[in-house]
C-alpha cells in the first residue's frame, strides 16, 4: 500500500500540505527520491509518438522503458504533486530540439522520470512509469489502469486507440490545469525555480544525436 510521507521530508516550494497517501518515486539506483501525492487523481496512458522512443534511445536506456509496441506507460498528474526528497543534484534535463519538450531524467542511472512543456505556467508533468515500480503496490493499485492510448500510428505493431478514454482524461487533466493556474498552484514544482526558469539546463541534443535517436526509433 501507498506510505505517506512526514511534512520534513519536501523540497522548497513544491512543499505543499498533504493529507492524502502518496505513492513513492525513485531512479533505479535509489539516488533520486520523492513521492508522488495524490496518485488517484493521476491520468495513466500510453505514448507511442517516435519522440518518446528516441527519447528513451537517446538515453540508451529504452530497455525496460519501452513496451513491445514501442509505447511509454506515462502517468499525467501536476507537477504541485511530485515531490523530490533526497539525491536531487543528480536531477537532469534533456530536450530533442531546442524547443522541445523537457525530458527530466536522473543523471546518476539515466532512468527517466517526467516530461514537461516548456511553460512554467502549466502544472502538466507527465511521469514516467521508470520512476514509479514500488515493490509493495503495482502501478495499476496506485494510478488505476491504462485509460488512454496516444499516437498509435507511431507504434511498431498495431494498437486499438481510445478516444473516449483519452478525451475524459484529457478533459480532466486540462480542467484541473485551468485550476492551477487561477489559484497559483502551479508555482510549486521541483522542476523549476520561482522565476520559471528550469531546475537544471537542459541539454539540447545535436542534430546528429537526435538523428540516431530518431533513427533507432523506427
Amino acid at each position: 500500500m501507498s506510505d505517506r510521507l512526514p511534512d520534513k521530508d519536501r523540497r522548497g516550494p513544491a512543499a505543499n500540505r498533504r493529507s492524502t497517501t502518496s505513492h513513492r518515486l525513485r531512479c533505479r539506483c535509489g539516488t533520486l527520491t520523492g513521492y508522488v501525492g495524490h496518485p488517484k487523481k493521476a491520468r495513466r496512458g500510453m505514448c507511442y509518438c517516435r519522440d518518446c522512443q528516441a527519447y528513451a534511445h537517446a538515453l540508451a536506456s529504452d530497455s525496460g522503458i519501452l513496451d513491445m509496441q514501442g509505447g511509454t506507460d506515462v502517468v499525467a498528474t501536476l507537477q504541485s504533486n511530485v515531490t523530490l526528497t533526497h539525491g536531487t543534484e543528480a536531477l537532469a534535463c534533456m530536450s530533442l530540439t531546442p524547443n522541445g519538450l523537457l525530458r527530466w531524467y536522473a543523471s546518476c542511472c539515466n532512468t527517466p522520470i517526467a516530461n514537461t512543456t516548456r511553460n512554467y505556467h502549466m502544472s502538466y508533468v507527465g511521469l514516467v512509469h521508470t520512476c514509479l515500480h514500488d515493490a509493495s503496490e503495482s502501478l495499476d493499485d496506485a494510478f488505476g489502469p491504462v485509460r488512454m492510448r496516444v499516437n498509435t500510428r507511431s507504434a511498431r505493431a498495431p494498437v486499438k486507440p481510445t478516444p473516449f478514454g483519452t478525451l475524459n482524461a484529457v478533459a480532466g487533466l486540462s480542467l484541473a490545469l485551468v485550476r492551477a493556474r487561477l489559484d497559483g498552484s502551479y508555482r510549486r514544482t521541483p522542476f523549476f525555480d520561482s522565476q520559471g526558469i528550469p531546475a537544471t539546463s537542459p541539454r539540447i541534443l545535436t542534430p546528429d544525436e537526435r538523428a540516431r535517436a530518431m533513427s533507432a526509433a523506427r
